[in-house]
């Protein structure tokens, strides 16, 4: 299976256990005990960050691109060679730069 899938249901899992950890009585005045608001805050700004770490792009391998490389330029000389044994004659070479 999938990491995401199975990070999803336990995201879910972990924030609804928070919740319930975290519920107290049911007062209507502040008393200096509760920090609601500070654990609502860390709550949403953690699945925040988690959702922009499991998002991010995973780098994409490949093959890198073609290389053209032009042939070498040749061309045809006629050079006077010695052959032992025949003499002073002249050959076709080709020469390529």
């Amino acid at each position: 299976m999938s990491p995401k899938i199975l990070a999803i249901p336990l995201a879910c899992a972990t924030l609804g256990a928070s919740f319930i950890a975290t519920t107290g009585e049911a007062e209507a005045r502040w008393r200096g005990r509760h920090y609601g608001g500070a654990v609502a805050a860390g709550v949403i700004g953690g699945l925040a960050i988690g959702a922009l770490a499991a998002s991010a792009a995973r780098p994409a391998y490949g093959y890198p691109g073609p290389v053209y490389v032009a042939d070498p330029y040749c061309y045809k000389v006629r050079e006077r060679v010695f052959v032992p044994g025949y003499g002073w004659t002249t050959r076709r070479m080709t020469v390529c730069d």
